[in-house]
């Protein structure tokens, strides 16, 4: 297995050019989401190269490609976004070299990592590496917001993780590995009354303290969820307490002197993979059920998606450790990204699910993207290493 695996390294490293050169052509598709523009450009651009590579067995299903190589049904998901987020200049569309590094939107999150995925799916056929299962390739849109028409699309439509074995994504993770991510619940919390003058007062319902009853029943639960800790590895210590964050935006009113008659603040509750998502989603509805005053309330659900966690010493897990060891001589560090993750789809349909891509989260959404092109090798060789030792131990 040690040649097969100085092969696989080497086949890969010989494969740059080509990563850079995807890379770059992504790049230039501005397929910025909200609102989601170019998905058809950045389709046709990943049909027709992965055609050019020789992935015969390809469909498009919706905004979403699926491709897949091997044989057998054990499959092992190497699945990517290709939305990027807006960006702040428009030259963030033209990729460019600069020293070891390519420069642009969507280079750390992560075109480079539908690179170097692709590649390594490529080079594991060629090597036939892929007789005791398959790789399936899967290229979607609106990670960015929650994957309506992407992974979520795919789910709904039971096309996601089937025969599943193993997931992995190239999000950006600075070197770490992701196997677990927190869920979310994210509301709209909106206080209704009746405006007044100020001096006529009485004859009004005040929705801006209507609003308080409920965000002050909501604080008290805060105080409650926030001791609740995860068991999962992330830094620093304080970072495992769950989360319930209020008024990250809020809104009312029309002027000082007037009784307002509508006000509305936001509350995201962030979930460790061990809580329950569905009680603890009652529990919020509850609260703000009983804090009800003489506004009327109205509770709209923006976002919500699951936690989830893979164990890192199954046998997926432990075939990336030693994978990542391999390529870079750094030993493997599995934590639990603080947001939501795309992993969570498969890790729903009981398939191992992981990130570890070559972008850098700490550059990844500001005005000087930029992913190192060593890493996009090492993410590549490093996929393709876990799936042959995956399927060579069975």
């Amino acid at each position: 297995m040690s040649s097969t695996r100085d092969t696989l390294i080497e086949t890969l490293a010989a494969e740059r050019d080509g990563m850079v050169d995807l890379t770059r052509d992504l790049i230039a598709i501005p397929s910025e989401n909200p609102p989601g523009m170019h998905y058809h450009d950045a389709l046709e651009l990943l049909r027709s190269r992965l055609e050019a590579l020789g992935f015969d067995d390809t469909r498009i299903e919706g905004d979403c490609i699926v491709s897949f190589a091997g044989s057998g049904t054990r499959t092992v998901y190497f699945s990517g976004h290709y939305d990027v987020v807006p960006a702040q200049r428009r030259d963030q569309f033209t990729p460019r070299l600069h020293g070891k590094t390519i420069v642009g939107r969507g280079s750390s999150d992560m075109k480079s990592g539908l690179a170097a995925m692709t590649y390594a799916a490529r080079a594991l056929r060629e090597l036939r590496l892929l007789e005791n299962g398959r790789v399936g390739l899967v290229f979607v849109p609106d990670e960015e917001t929650a994957g309506p028409r992407g992974s979520r699309y795919l789910a709904a439509r039971e096309l996601l993780g089937a025969d599943g074995v193993g997931m992995l994504t190239p999000e950006p993770t600075g070197g770490v590995v992701w196997n677990a991510n927190r869920g979310a619940i994210t509301l709209r919390v909106t206080a209704r009354g009746k405006t007044a003058h100020v001096g006529r007062q009485h004859e009004g319902v005040n929705a801006f303290e209507g609003m308080l009853i409920v965000a002050q029943a909501l604080q008290e639960l805060k105080h409650e969820v926030e001791r609740h800790t995860t068991a999962f590895h992330i830094a620093p210590d304080i970072a495992r307490r769950s989360i319930l964050m209020l008024g990250g935006r809020a809104e009312g009113g029309t002027n000082f002197n007037a009784v307002p008659d509508e006000c509305w603040f936001t509350v995201d509750r962030r979930l460790n993979p061990e809580e329950d998502f569905e009680v603890e989603k009652q529990r919020l509805f509850d609260v703000i059920d009983r804090a009800r005053g003489p506004a009327t309330i109205e509770v709209e659900v923006i976002q919500a998606g699951r936690a989830s966690g893979s164990d890192e010493n199954g046998s997926l897990g432990r075939a990336l450790a030693e994978s990542i060891v391999e390529v870079t001589g750094r030993p493997a560090r599995f934590e639990l990204c603080p947001g939501l993750l795309e992993i969570r789809f498969y890790a729903e349909h009981g398939v191992p699910a992981f990130a570890y891509g070559p972008g850098l989260l700490t550059v990844s959404h500001g005005p000087d993207e930029f992913v190192p092109i060593d890493r996009i090798v090492e993410c590549s060789q490093v996929y393709a290493l876990t799936v042959a030792r995956l399927f060579d131990t069975g």
